[in-house]
């Protein structure tokens, strides 16, 4: 059997994996890729925040994807019938990108694995990771290419940026439930033949069809639009015994403002249902693993942060692994697992309030309170480890409490 021997071994070419292989080569640190399909693939996630640019631009991938010209999104707009509430990222409390992209995964994640490839990282697809073992931090990874033969890599340590693939929580027995209520997804593209011009034709807008039922709607450079609905299982599982394409066409009747727009269009692939896509697992790092992105943890579509945390944790992943390689103590349960948890933690109080019908409350409230937005639109970019930011310090109890206050002041008119 073949072998080889690296430093670190990242098992997933997608955001997370791109940006941790690609700030340990900057530093001089032996890595591989194994990625275990071929792209371009279809992936959901196609709506950044603000956070992530930080990170595509300390992991020197900033300028491969500036070049693609994928649809700039400045901020994100929230409907409720004749209720409408936007969100300005040049608005927002703390310090940051103002900006970021709304693009189709296939062409973002090709775009980031070919510059990872240009700088010389090997990354090898069609790779599928079999088996693991752990002699202390060091491990030997079974790896099975398309063609069925197997080898061996040897590594000091190992990111598994698998995503939904979660290979070691599968191998490890690491996986455990969400914390967050079942909740499921329906999701496709459409070429966008009704796009009105300017700026009402390119904004990334969520239409709330009930309180925990929304339509996402996300325009491409392309010309082209992703298309899903969010609910509770059971809601999805009840909108069609058919296909998936006649529950999304159910969906979007319920949309009165998207029902000109998208209610004949034609679907360019057969909707992908996404089923309980909440994750979770027992513990983020160990002897010489971490879990980054989606193996790791997954919230909810609702506000984007599925790539921010993916590129938050193989960011930081890799900055401590170069730390321990060059002989300085990392205490990993402080420095990586409590501070994602910190951030995971603020955004799955918003996801829980955002169904609550609480956030909700706070978005569409008149007159609109402009410090409280700013606060709130920090958070939506991404920048959920500022503790100036009461909505980041307090996030518990701030929303809860905002949105009863309101309520009451209802009550009473």
């Amino acid at each position: 059997m073949t072998q080889e021997f690296i430093d670190v071994l990242v098992i997933g070419a997608g955001p997370s994996g791109c940006v941790s292989a690609s700030y340990l080569h900057n530093n001089n640190v032996k890595v591989k890729v194994v990625e275990k399909t071929k792209f371009p693939r279809l992936v959901v996630g196609e709506s950044l925040i603000p956070r992530v640019m930080d990170h595509f631009d300390e992991a020197g991938l900033f300028p491969a994807l500036d070049k693609m010209n994928f649809e700039k999104k400045l901020g994100a707009r929230f409907i409720r019938g004749n209720e409408i509430c936007v969100f300005d990222f040049s608005d927002k409390f703390s310090e940051g990108w103002d900006w970021t992209w709304q693009v189709p995964r296939a062409d973002f994640d090709n775009t980031l694995a070919k510059e990872v490839i240009n700088k010389g990282i090997d990354l090898e697809f069609e790779s599928e990771v079999i088996a693991v073992q752990f002699e202390g931090k060091n491990s030997v990874t079974t790896v099975k290419d398309k063609d069925g033969n197997l080898k061996e890599i040897h590594a000091k340590f190992i990111i598994d940026s698998s995503g939904y693939g979660r290979v070691l929580p599968r191998l490890l027995d690491l996986d455990t439930p969400s914390k967050l209520d079942p909740h499921s997804s329906i999701f496709t593209h459409v070429q966008d033949k009704n796009r009105p011009e300017g700026e009402e034709g390119t904004l990334i807008s969520f239409d709330i069809l009930e309180t925990e039922v929304w339509l996402w709607v996300i325009p491409f450079s392309n010309g082209n639009t992703s298309l899903g609905v969010v609910g509770p299982t059971s809601f999805i599982n009840a909108l069609s015994e058919g296909s998936n394409s006649e529950s999304l066409r159910k969906a979007i009747q319920l949309s009165d403002y998207y029902i000109k727009r998208f209610g004949d269009v034609e679907f360019l692939f057969e909707p992908v249902k996404l089923e309980n896509y909440s994750r979770s697992v027992k513990k983020m790092y160990g002897d010489g693993f971490a879990l980054t992105g989606n193996s790791s943890e997954f919230l909810d579509p609702v506000f984007s942060s599925g790539v921010a945390f993916a590129t938050e944790s193989g960011m930081l992943s890799a900055k401590l692994i170069h730390k321990e390689l060059n002989g300085t103590e990392v205490n990993w349960e402080t420095e990586f697992a409590e501070y994602m948890k910190s951030g995971i933690g603020v955004f799955t109080t918003y996801v829980k309030e955002w169904y609550t019908g609480n956030l909700q409350t706070l978005f569409f409230h008149q007159p609109e309170n402009p410090d409280v937005k700013r606060k709130i639109c920090a958070v939506l970019a991404g920048y959920v480890w500022d503790q100036e930011n009461p909505f980041v310090k307090k996030h518990d109890n701030v929303i809860k409490n905002m949105a009863h206050m309101i309520n009451m002041e209802k009550e009473k008119q």
